[in-house]
């Protein structure tokens, strides 16, 4: 199928943004195409023709944020770290499929996360530093496990201002706590309970100790000093 008649097929999703941050309502979508995902301003859809690449359709009202990211992406170039740009039409980014489970997917399967995911992440952050963007809003389902590296799968808000610090809590709590549910299932209710304690809290108003001891009490497991 050539280009002109996917660019059809993608204008025709029909869906639209909502409030805060609610995930956008989609009231039809091609059959043709696969649901990757959903977002705040967006859907991901993949094209079985061009299955080593996804379009991320952008809301009518959000087309800001299209331009916004697709100049996160030109900033970040061909980089190891993160998805590429293909790209781009009005109301769509075409960006490379990268596959391998979330790290949120890793901790529900109990996939073992290793310590290198943590360094490709930080090594991530640095390079968006030095081409002048501010990497916030990394958390377990934006970053994929891929042949024990980590993939970043979502710029969106690089060039917002602010550290929302999700990133940093989660490293203090892989180093310090991972050891005692490295391996095990944790269901996704229990993660979805510790995201809504963070945000009810905010970075800085409760300690990673205290979270992981509420988070641990929780499974029946307990840190030894």
């Amino acid at each position: 199928m050539n280009s002109d008649a996917i660019e059809s097929q993608l204008r025709q999703i029909d869906f639209h943004s909502n409030p805060r941050t609610e995930l956008v309502t989609v009231k039809w979508i091609p059959p043709v195409f696969r649901v990757i995902g959903l977002g705040t301003d967006a859907v991901v859809v993949q094209h079985p023709d061009l299955p080593d690449r996804v379009f991320k359709v952008f809301a009518s009202d959000r087309l800001h944020k299209k331009q916004a990211e697709a100049t996160v992406y030109k900033r970040l170039g061909n980089s190891p770290y993160f998805a590429r740009l293909l790209g781009e039409g009005e109301n769509y980014l075409m960006i490379s499929y990268e596959q391998g489970p979330t790290l949120y997917e890793c901790l529900e399967q109990g996939i073992v996360i290793p310590e290198q995911v943590i360094q490709d992440v930080e090594a991530a952050r640095a390079y968006a530093r030095a081409r002048g963007l501010n990497p916030r809003d990394i958390h377990l389902k934006n970053v994929l496990l891929q042949d024990g590296r980590a993939k970043v799968i979502d710029v969106s808000e690089y060039m917002k201002p602010g550290d929302d610090g999700r990133w940093d809590y989660l490293v203090e709590g892989y180093r310090s706590y991972y050891d005692l549910i490295k391996g095990k299932k944790i269901p996704a209710w229990l993660m979805e309970l510790v995201k809504k304690n963070y945000y009810m809290h905010g970075p800085g108003e409760i300690s990673v100790a205290e979270f992981a001891r509420r988070f641990l009490q929780l499974i029946g497991l307990s840190k030894r000093d």
